[in-house]
């Protein structure tokens, strides 16, 4: 190999090492009933809406969003916690921070290595079914927007990630 090529793949990897690579993160819109998924790229910093879970009493089918989370290559999970207006907790905000910390939990069993964080979605389903409206994407008031939900929550993420909360310590409920 002539000195320019070991300088030039010297360079190349340098440059590797410095380029952030993109990531897939999965915007999660909590519900008791239904939970709203949106996939997101770290690179271009957007996301698309993606699906929406049923849930069983605030569980989802966990193989089936553990499977979901393997297969997508899936690195980061921002689960919407639901404040109330004055930035208290909320019922359901107990629930989704404790669905953040059981989903952290089985992550780790798996060895995934992906991590879960909490962001506040304060007004997001409100800002969810405007778009929709004004978009025609709901016809009826009764039609899901969890997972526009879930995008907008990952705009808000990108936005200021330092508003999201890292779950790091996950243990056993």
């Amino acid at each position: 190999m002539s000195e320019r090529n070991v300088i030039k793949t010297h360079i190349d990897s340098q440059v590797a090492e410095t380029t952030p690579q993109p990531h897939l993160i999965l915007g999660l819109d909590y519900g008791v009933k239904k939970m709203g998924m949106a996939l997101g790229n770290t690179l271009t910093q957007t996301a698309r809406a993606f699906d929406i879970l049923a849930m069983n009493n605030g569980q989802p089918d966990w193989d089936n969003l553990l499977g979901i989370i393997k297969v997508w290559g899936i690195t980061q999970i921002v689960v919407g916690l639901p404040l109330n207006m004055d930035g208290s907790s909320s019922m359901l905000s107990k629930r989704a921070h404790k669905f953040a910390r059981r989903l952290a939990h089985r992550l780790l069993e798996q060895r995934s290595g992906a991590s879960v964080m909490l962001c506040d979605e304060r007004l997001t389903s409100v800002a969810a079914r405007e778009i929709a409206w004004e978009r025609g994407w709901i016809t009826d008031p009764r039609d899901p927007i969890d997972d526009i939900s879930a995008c907008l929550l990952l705009s808000a993420h990108f936005s200021d990630p330092s508003h999201s909360i890292a779950i790091d310590a996950p243990r056993a409920d």
